[in-house]
């Protein structure tokens, strides 16, 4: 079994100490919120080597003490602390009992904890209790994709941003829904005992590492395939994305002629096949794009765009972002600087 390291690259000075961190619950809660990341520190903990102190000191806190979460589960959550006590790092988790614990003290006890943690982290619609504690003016924020809208409204202060799994503005972490506490908890992992070491962790808790925080919150082929008569078409395009996709070929491809496929795709999907074809093409080049060293050229061809110009102006027109500044801004360690600087050079590994 791999084994934790005792080091913590951020803050070296204290290596030896276990950095108390603080779970919020509430009545309603989202259970796997609180449990996915509580999971995450846990096994941080199980896999450090015997005469190690422990990284981290766990503690799941309510208002009312034991809560009911939304799934009927009770959790025997303790008190919340005192102010002065001390805390590393404060998450509050999501639930549709949020709006209720917004409406009582909880958020000015937040307020107060959070100006004596090193950092502040939400999971899902946690981020409305932040929000209520007044720390998310000015900041990057992430959220369920169908509270985007509903948090900007009432935080317009807050730069909500409806795609990204999660988003780390300084001292705040913020992130999408459920599972998506677990990649937000696996990157604090990471920043505080390094990659070997949440790899560690993902590695025993069988999770994929890492998915970047800039991922989104769900593919398109999800959403295209969601009461779709056209799975097997999806499937298909996946896997021929490099090939010259023409509406005859995928009309032939799904049995029907070419007017009738255009229609009763449109019908299906919301999308024609052309704007969906993009946008699948798309988001195979911003994951290669967060993932790989490739230059743009060599992800123009993979991902059928022929060109790199064609490909820029597609990521432009659906992401934003031209296709290196996207690089930049959510490639992870396995992308350097030197590898996305050569956009646009030949690939030398031949891939």
């Amino acid at each position: 079994m791999t084994k934790v390291p005792r080091f913590l690259p951020d803050c070296p000075a204290t290596a030896v100490r276990s950095r108390p961190i603080e779970i919020v619950a509430y009545a309603d809660v989202q259970l796997l919120d609180v449990a996915g990341p509580l999971q995450v520190f846990a096994t941080a903990n199980d896999l450090t080597p015997v005469g190690s102190p422990p990284p981290y000191t766990l503690a799941v806190v309510a208002p009312d003490g034991p809560v009911r979460s939304s799934a009927g589960l009770g959790l025997a959550a303790g008190p919340l602390p005192a102010d002065d006590a001390p805390v590393d790092t404060l998450i509050v988790a999501g639930g549709r009992g949020v709006h209720t614990a917004s409406a009582t003290d909880l958020p000015a006890w937040i307020a107060g904890r959070a100006a004596r943690a090193r950092r502040v982290a939400s999971v899902c619609t946690g981020a409305f209790l932040l929000g209520a504690a007044g720390l998310l003016d000015g900041r990057r924020v992430a959220t369920h994709w169908t509270a985007c809208d509903a948090l900007a409204r009432r935080y317009p202060e807050a730069r909500v941003e409806p795609d990204p799994i999660f988003i780390r503005d300084r001292d705040l972490w913020t992130s999408a829904g459920v599972s998506a506490g677990i990649d937000l908890a696996l990157a604090l992992v990471e920043a505080d005992l390094g990659r070997a070491a949440a790899l560690a962790v993902a590695r025993h808790l069988v999770v994929f590492l890492k998915r970047p925080g800039g991922q989104a919150q769900f593919s398109t082929a999800l959403a295209l395939q969601a009461g779709s008569r056209f799975d097997a078409l999806h499937a298909w395009i996946g896997e021929n994305l490099s090939e010259p996709l023409t509406v005859e070929r995928l009309a032939a491809e799904a049995g029907m002629s070419p007017r009738g496929f255009a229609r009763h795709y449109r019908a299906a999907t919301g999308f024609t096949p052309a704007r969906a074809l993009e946008r699948l093409r798309v988001e195979a080049a911003r994951r290669l794009l967060a993932e790989s060293r490739l230059p743009l050229k060599r992800i123009a061809l993979l991902c059928g765009f022929g060109s790199e110009e064609t490909l820029r102006r597609a990521v432009r027109r659906c992401v934003g972002a031209a296709p290196g500044a996207y690089r930049r801004r959510f490639a992870g360690e396995g992308t350097s600087r030197e590898g996305a600087s050569r956009e646009g050079t030949s690939d030398p590994a031949g891939i």
